[in-house]
């Protein structure tokens, strides 16, 4: 009408932009591609507790036959970790090349080794399987119900002391205060004279 041309509205050029599919397409391929490379530092995570596995093979063939305090395994979670017993493990640290040897106690994680190398490792696990094991014998002794015994008789004994100090306490609090009063009295009683 006002002296253009009939053309039809601008189409946008298939090449300048992908399309949906494309899109959709190159998402996926990053997505896999993210993906591959967590599973890949996951699988070098258990590679090196592996390695570590089978350091420890001789310190845990040392074991008597008949004792089942540890179970030790490589548990394939988000966090990989070699299990040594029902409260210890080894896990990698956030760099993915320190191990770091962790007990769960009821007041938290406790680190007791943390180290790049294997060596440190399996001294401090070596150390930790031998503490368990004196723990173990020291209870099967009934060595725990002696050393209970002597602390029953030390804590009876503090008891006492403890309410000693409590009683002189509140019967110098008494002679203190009636002194206060008796004080005080003295002070105001020329005054209502």
């Amino acid at each position: 009408m006002w002296g253009r041309s009939k053309t039809t509205a601008a189409v946008p050029a298939a090449d300048s932009t992908p399309g949906l599919k494309a899109a959709v397409r190159e998402a996926r391929i990053e997505v896999a591609e993210r993906t591959s490379v967590v599973v890949d530092l996951r699988d070098a995570e258990v590679a090196r507790l592996e390695i570590l596995n089978e350091a420890l093979d001789p310190v845990f063939a040392e074991l008597p036959s008949n004792i089942d305090l540890f179970d030790r395994g490589i548990s394939r979670g988000d966090t990989p970790r070699l299990w040594l017993d029902a409260v210890a493990h080894v896990m990698m640290g956030r760099n993915k090349r320190v191990y770091r040897l962790v007990q769960d106690t009821s007041y938290g994680r406790r680190v007791l080794e943390e180290s790049g190398e294997i060596e440190p490792i399996k001294t401090a696990v070596t150390k930790y399987i031998a503490r368990r094991l004196v723990e173990r014998e020291r209870s099967l002794a009934g060595q725990t119900t002696q050393v209970g015994l002597e602390g029953w008789r030390d804590l009876k004994g503090e008891h006492r002391r403890r309410r000693w100090k409590v009683a002189k306490a509140f019967i110098l609090g008494l002679i203190l205060g009636a002194l206060a009063l008796l004080t005080f009295a003295w002070m105001i009683a020329p005054d209502i004279y």
